[in-house]
Parts: structure tokens; sequence; C-alpha cells
């Protein structure tokens, strides 16, 4: 079975780890995590961070946050002569503006962590993909971040640009391929209205899951093969 999960942003592990256990995961099946495990509540998503490093049927999808912390790696430098000239003002702004997005907590728990941890997350995180595509129940998806900005179904998705993938910001009469179904986050569904908070909200051509476990929602799992939804 293939499951997805998106935007769970400091949600504590052992809830991650009921939710599966309540939707029977095992094993034998795929967990995608579309994207933002950190950043904003709790440990800043670093337990959930260690517990990937140790799950190899359980693959993150980069989001924004994890990019933004990437981009603002340079703070675990040594530090020298040559990292204190090299700190300028564009790296004052990428970790301003990191901070400013809640990536504070993640950093205090990152530096926490002993060298060898810190490589390996870091690690880990470069080598995320931006985009899977899978078949299940019969059906064809693509696993992204945000969705498409810019889109065009004449494009390969070789050819989006990372940012186009990590901070789309779909609006809800938007139409994606129709002959592969596309599933994503970032927007939290509230944003598509009122009346979607904290629900998955799937159109003809796609499917938004953050379902704003930032803001206190508990996220919701999504079983792909049967589209059945599991909450705690």
């Amino acid at each position: 079975m293939t499951y997805t999960i998106s935007d769970l942003h400091g949600y504590p592990v052992k809830k991650l780890e009921a939710l599966l256990d309540k939707a029977g995961f095992g094993d034998n099946d795929t967990l995608y995590i579309l994207g933002d495990v950190i950043d904003r509540n709790g440990d800043g998503g670093m337990s959930v961070l260690l517990w990937l490093l140790e799950r190899p049927n359980v693959r993150l999808i980069l989001g924004n946050h994890e990019a933004m912390l990437l981009s603002c790696a340079f703070v675990f430098d040594e530090i020298t002569d040559e990292s204190v000239a090299a700190f300028d003002a564009e790296k004052i702004e990428l970790l301003s503006n990191y901070l400013l997005n809640g990536g504070g907590v993640t950093l205090e728990s990152l530096r926490a962590l002993p060298g060898d941890k810190q490589k390996a997350i870091l690690d880990y995180l470069r080598a995320c993909s931006l985009y899977e595509t899978v078949t299940a129940g019969g059906r064809d998806y693509i696993l992204v971040h945000a969705g498409f900005d810019n889109f065009d179904k004449s494009r390969p998705l070789s050819d989006y640009t990372a940012d186009e993938l990590l901070w789309a910001w779909p609006e809800i009469t938007d139409e994606y391929f129709k002959d592969i179904h596309t599933v994503f986050g970032h927007t939290p569904t509230k944003c598509f209205g009122e009346e979607y908070d904290g629900r998955i909200l799937c159109t003809k051509t796609w499917t938004c899951i953050d379902c704003g476990a930032a803001y206190g929602n508990e996220p919701v799992l999504l079983r792909l093969d049967d589209n059945k939804e599991f909450r705690l």
C-alpha cells in the first residue's frame, strides 16, 4: 500500500507512529511525506528527521522549509576567519527569512545534536527528490510539495525549477494533468475556503493534503490505493 501525508511542521513522532499504526502501515508499505516536516512547532521536526533516517520505506519529498534549512546550512560550518568573512548580506537575508518562517526551533534542535547526526540529517535532506511518480490502486500519481507554478501541460516535469515546485500557491480552479493525478501540500486547505479547514481537498486533477498541522490541526494520512483517510 502507498500512503501520503504532508506539512507535519514539528508534529510529534510518537503521534505520527500512532497514526500509521491505526492505518495498519507495515514494512511492505511505503509512506511519502510531501515536505515540510520541520519548523514552527515542538522540536522543529528533529525527532521525525531522526526517525526518517531509520525508515527505508518512508520517503521525504523536499519541501520549501527543508530547502530553507539547507540554504542556511552554513550556520553549522566551523567558525574560521574565512567563514566569518564569507558571512555576507545574502547569508544574513537567507537566515533572517528562515527565522521569520519558524526555523529557529529547528536550528536549535539540530545544533543540539552531535556533529555526525547533523551531517547525516543535512545529507539526507540534500538527497531528497523534488517529486515522485507512483502508481497505486491502478491510478498514476505525481507527488510534489506545492503543486506547479507556471503550469503548462506540455512542459516535462524535469523542466520545472525547484522554486516552481516548492513555492506554488494554487487556486481551487487550477487544473493540472488529466492523465496523472497530482497530490501536494504546502497550501493549507483552509486557504481554499473555511469549509475545507482540517480536511483533504480533492479536485478533478489534484488533491491537497495540507490540513493545517502547522496551526494546530491534526494531519490526515491518505492511502492512495483506495483514497481512504486516517486521523487520530
